[in-house]
């Protein structure tokens, strides 16, 4: 044809017959992608940066440092453990069921699972990993949680937990890392601080420790994990279930600016926390998740320690005063929720029923004029006669050196100001507030935050019993009303009643008025975009981010359908 045709329709012919072999290029190719879908793979490495210092990879020992929670939560498995809502699911458990009256949990193992070293996980590890938390000389963190449980060996892979008494919120105790008896069991409460497993540890969870790199001062700069070959979802007979990352590294850095240059000079594929203030910090080549915790910050009134702040009109003068979404939008970038209740949207027990206190400046004023504080000498400050003193309405407002606590009670102290209080600020490192100020209530206003749980059981907080240290009621709070609300609530199966026992206590201490609830912050999350099969929503903690990890991916394949 080339030789028959003219120059302009031998062009012509050629670019008709390069069509025709793109077109069945595309056609053969949108049959492929039709008749396919994409797959998760075995492959890739995720390299994480993490705040902080591991010190005991150890399930009983872990609950105060994040880093050692976020390496325990890949290394070992527990018997119930977390969706990406929230939610417990069965992890080691294959089934249980709980007596009519509360009281006893029976407990059934999947009979796959596997330690690290290749031993079979049985009855008799969960059993020795409760003892060993009840046990004092271990000084496990977790003790309180376990006091009065009673643990009874059925078979080798059944197990009995008996209560004393009804704990609505118990299932969530076992989600905590159950140790391997055969490794453990020779070592002392004395020695177990100072066990090799602590750093090289060996689990039953999806991934399994390699090494760790030193410093030459011995400080831990990396630990890198390997996949499971023994997990029982990779041993699982239907199908490849993951995991699917075939190494994770850990990095460890004492700051947040170290944590974001790391990231910089691509020595870190994601950060275990990035603050709102770094955000816009970073590149494009990163998701950042954006997830909820059960975790509020507030204002903890010590009314002990200030006659004007017993005055419940000061009280609700101060709540008008504060002006919640300016500190949303100037602490967090608008990445958090205003707060205005001791339970928060979305968790078990929140209700919207109950007073809010809207900012009203004009208002908050009008109420202190009424009941007499007035600023008579001219000074600024309010002040009224109480108990034949004249008091000034001044408030010591403490808080810790964190950015965004610090940023938060400069804020409050303007607002305040405005309505004639005088604020004086005590910023301090939290160590020092928890040694010196926290543990003897010696405050007068407190800014702080609690961290509630997945079944977010509010007694440890608000419970008069717990006003005093080891206890978690900031505002030493005290109503008959409210204690047998939490007590009820706690003993309760039914989830309807728990939450209305919860609701009518929200009505009662939004009223009493002992803290003001200010935001909860997002939990921000970033990864880089080549990781895939992250979904989250909620956590009850941030180490749990790594509950669904075997979902995770970073390499694909197309199989046919």
């Amino acid at each position: 044809m080339p030789k028959v045709l003219p120059s302009r329709e031998r062009w012509l012919v050629r670019g008709l017959s390069l069509a025709l072999v793109a077109s069945i290029v595309v056609l053969i190719g949108n049959v492929y992608l039709s008749k396919t879908e994409l797959r998760p793979k075995l492959g890739g490495q995720y390299k994480e940066g993490i705040l902080g210092q591991p010190r005991f990879i150890n399930p009983i020992l872990a609950e105060t440092n994040d880093a050692d929670r976020d390496l325990v939560q890949i290394i070992y498995s527990s018997l119930f453990k977390y969706d990406h809502q929230g939610n417990l699911i069965p992890d080691l458990v294959r089934n249980y069921e709980i007596s009519e009256d509360g009281l006893t949990y029976n407990i059934s193992l999947k009979k796959n699972v596997l330690w690290h070293n290749g031993e079979p996980l049985t009855a008799d590890d969960v059993i020795f990993t409760i003892k060993s938390i009840q046990d004092p000389e271990n000084k496990s963190p977790l003790k309180n949680n376990w006091q009065g449980v009673e643990v009874e060996k059925i078979d080798e892979f059944t197990f009995n937990l008996k209560l004393r008494n009804i704990y609505a919120p118990f299932l969530h105790n076992l989600t905590i890392g159950i140790l391997p008896k055969h490794l453990w069991a020779g070592i002392s409460a004395q020695n177990m601080p100072l066990a090799e497993y602590n750093l090289k540890p060996i689990g039953s969870g999806p991934y399994q420790f390699k090494k760790y790199e030193k410093d030459k001062n011995g400080k831990i700069e990396s630990i890198e994990l390997s996949l499971n070959k023994n997990y029982y979802l990779l041993s699982s007979q239907d199908h490849f279930q993951g995991p699917f990352i075939e190494s994770l590294v850990f990095k460890f850095y004492d700051t947040q600016t170290d944590l974001l240059n790391a990231y910089k000079t691509r020595k870190v594929d994601g950060l275990s926390f990035l603050s709102t203030t770094n955000k816009s910090k970073i590149r494009n080549s990163l998701n950042i998740h954006q997830i909820d915790l059960p975790a509020y910050y507030a204002i903890f009134f010590n009314q002990t320690e200030n006659k004007a702040l017993a005055d419940k009109t000061v009280r609700q003068a101060l709540a008008y005063a504060t002006n919640k979404e300016e500190i949303v939008d100037q602490v967090l970038s608008n990445e958090g929720k205003i707060a205005d209740s001791p339970l928060l949207p979305g968790w078990l027990g929140y209700s919207s029923e109950t007073k809010v206190y809207d900012f009203a400046l004009e208002h908050a004023q009008n109420i202190l004029e009424t009941e007499e504080w007035k600023d008579t000498d001219g000074d600024g400050i309010r002040e009224k006669e109480i108990d034949n003193e004249q008091v000034k309405l001044e408030i010591d407002l403490l808080t810790t050196d964190w950015p965004e606590l610090s940023r938060t009670a400069e804020i409050i102290k303007e607002q305040w100001e405005k309505i004639g209080v005088r604020v004086n600020l005590e910023i301090i490192d939290a160590i020092t507030i928890q040694q010196e100020y926290i543990r003897p209530r010696q405050y007068q206003a407190l800014l702080f935050g609690e961290v509630l749980s997945a079944d977010p059981d509010p007694f440890a907080f608000w419970h008069s019993s717990q006003s005093n240290d080891p206890g978690l009621n900031l505002a030493l709070y005290k109503n008959s009303d409210v204690d047998k609300l939490l007590q009820d609530a706690r003993q309760t199966l039914n989830q309807e009643e728990r939450i209305q026992k919860y609701i009518e206590f929200q009505k009662i201490l939004n009223d009493d008025l002992p803290a003001i609830f200010l935001y909860s912050s997002t939990y921000l999350y970033p990864v880089n975009k080549k990781v895939k099969g992250i979904s989250i929503e909620k956590l009850a903690q941030p180490s749990y981010r790594f509950s669904q990890i075997e979902n995770w991916y970073i390499k694909t394949t197309r199989i046919w359908k």
